[in-house]
């Protein structure tokens, strides 16, 4: 893949799963050693003369406060989603600031790292909200899902062998609440964690007032809508794996390079994408180069710096019909 100018204005998307992997139990020095790497990984990008964001995925730690509710269902009152949602949003957010900040300052680097906490308007008619599929936390077996279902009033779902699941809706992002000020902070200098696990779900009434509901936006939806409303000319989908995969698992597994968005489209129209994992990744680029991204890549965390400068992961550009125009 040939090399690619540097953007003057960069959103950066990390996956849940890149910050808190399955392989761990979650122990907080587990957690401030991933953040660690986090930062080192991210150092090269943060050192660059950048208006820098910084979403993330919030899926495994989320699951956690939910299976302690249902843990202490007996002896202290549930959180709603929204509440949970914000409660992840700020403690995966300290610890990145504060590992970016230190990986920073190893570097001899003053650069300022903030979180905001982030709501996200969606909105109340969404078809989501009548069909939830959204998957979130731990299994449950037969007897605990009827005492969290009880207890609760979770709508739960069966998943094979493996047990129950909480289903939520996952509406999609219409507003992010804020951005202005996100876009100031970003242009003094400072990098930005915002947005984090999709967005603190909430609804706007016609008087302006919002209230929370129970929900989990999409974090490479909202990131891509939160990147297109800035204007970023480059849209990089972190996670756990190098490259976009066709016939994953199959005889045929092919990684996609450099790709252009109609064509992404059509595999996107096979369901070559698992919809609980990479599904969401290709959509999100898909939605950012369609509505007038330069580019957006998806890949490994590890290789965020080359991936941003085209050399590595999967490169989503636009279809040559546009390209040509531009």
């Amino acid at each position: 893949m040939a090399g690619y100018p540097i953007p003057q204005r960069l959103l950066v998307a990390i996956g849940g799963n890149a910050t808190h992997p399955g392989s761990i139990k979650g122990t907080p020095g587990e957690q401030l050693r991933i953040a660690r790497l986090t930062g080192e990984a991210l150092l090269p990008i943060m050192e660059m003369d950048n208006e820098l964001i910084i979403t993330h995925g919030n899926g495994p730690v989320v699951g956690k406060i939910l299976m302690r509710q249902a843990i202490a269902r007996d002896r202290v009152p549930p959180m709603s989603m929204d509440i949970c949602v914000a409660h992840s949003q700020g403690g995966i957010a300290y610890l990145l600031m504060q590992a970016l900040e230190n990986s920073l300052r190893r570097a001899g680097n003053p650069r300022h790292v903030v979180c905001l906490l982030t709501q996200v308007e969606v909105d109340p008619d969404d078809p989501a909200f009548s069909a939830p599929t959204k998957p979130v936390g731990f299994f449950f077996d037969d007897d605990e899902a009827e005492a969290v279902k009880r207890a609760f009033g979770w709508r739960m779902c069966k998943e094979g062998e493996q047990g129950w699941r909480y289903v939520v809706p996952s509406p999609q992002p219409k507003h992010i609440v804020d951005i202005s000020l996100i876009e100031t902070v970003a242009k003094s200098g400072a990098i930005v964690i915002a947005g984090g696990g999709g967005g603190i779900p909430v609804v706007r009434k016609p008087n302006g007032e919002r209230h929370g509901l129970e929900a989990i936006i999409d974090k490479d939806l909202s990131s891509a809508h939160m990147a297109n409303v800035l204007g970023v000319e480059v849209l990089l989908i972190l996670t756990e794996i190098d490259a976009v995969r066709v016939n994953y698992g199959k005889p045929g597994e092919q990684p996609l390079g450099e790709i252009r968005v109609d064509e992404l489209e059509k595999y996107h129209a096979e369901d070559q994408f698992s919809k609980g994992s990479m599904g969401p990744k290709v959509q999100a680029a898909i939605n950012f180069v369609n509505r007038g991204g330069a580019r957006a890549a998806i890949a490994s965390l590890f290789d965020a710096e080359a991936a941003l400068r085209g050399e590595a992961g999967t490169q989503v550009l636009p279809s040559l019909q546009r390209a040509k125009k531009v």
